[in-house]
């Protein structure tokens, strides 16, 4: 039993004890470290306004507060300049760590194309019109043409007439071809019927000039005679 102990309590195991004691001391206060440098800890910045500016100018101003900048979509307003910044993921005056990325909405050098929908021949000229003006078309004026009324046959731009999933810019005017009615029925049914009331009617005597087979009774003149005493 002696002999165990004084094996446990030799100079190495006790240097082997220390020195595991000792890694384990430094790798915590070593991870508190990494974690308070990685997470910035008591240190943070304050978003600039950056709506309203140029992207270029935008990444400039983000990039000298330690920030990142990142283009997430584009849209199209038409009195903003072409790559302003319309919109930005964090609200300006908010105060977040440095290294923090923050999304942009850049307006476009163009204006918007949407696919058209499948609107001829489908639907009637007010769901049409509703369908358009939700994706943020514009409406001309309304062609007519003889057909059923307030039906959509064809839908043009410019003049032409374009299909169903075409790209077409939110700033041109669509042209909806409806129906204003007018369309005659082929054929009647009460054609005959009207006829038969309307047709002449016969009659057993012939018309001035018609030649008739029916024989004819031509009676003699008669003579007077005078007989002599």
């Amino acid at each position: 039993m002696s002999a165990f102990i004084k094996k446990i309590f030799s100079p190495l195991v006790m240097l082997n004890c220390l020195g595991m004691i000792l890694v384990v001391v430094l790798f915590f206060f070593g991870t508190l470290a990494f974690i308070d440098f990685y997470t910035l800890h008591g240190e943070e910045v304050e978003v600039p306004k950056i709506t309203g500016v140029s992207e270029q100018i935008a990444y400039s101003k983000l990039k000298a507060l330690g920030l990142k900048a990142e283009v997430r979509d584009t849209g199209y307003v038409h009195k903003a300049a072409p790559f302003e910044v319309l919109e930005q993921s964090i609200k300006p005056g908010t105060k977040i760590k440095p290294g923090r990325t923050i999304y942009l909405t850049i307006n476009s050098n163009g204006s918007k194309r949407i696919e058209l929908p499948d609107l001829a021949d489908n639907c009637s000229r007010r769901e049409a019109e509703d369908k358009l003006k939700t994706l943020g078309f514009k409406l001309g004026a309304t062609e007519f043409i003889i057909g059923d009324p307030d039906w959509v046959y064809e839908v043009k731009v410019n003049g032409k007439t374009v299909k169903a999933g075409t790209r077409i810019s939110v700033d041109l005017p669509i042209t909806l071809v409806v129906g204003k009615g007018g369309l005659e029925d082929e054929y009647n049914g009460n054609d005959s019927l009207d006829y038969i009331f309307n047709a002449p009617f016969e009659t057993d005597e012939p018309l001035e000039g018609e030649v008739t087979d029916a024989p004819q009774d031509h009676a003699q003149p008669e003579e007077d005679y005078f007989g002599e005493e």
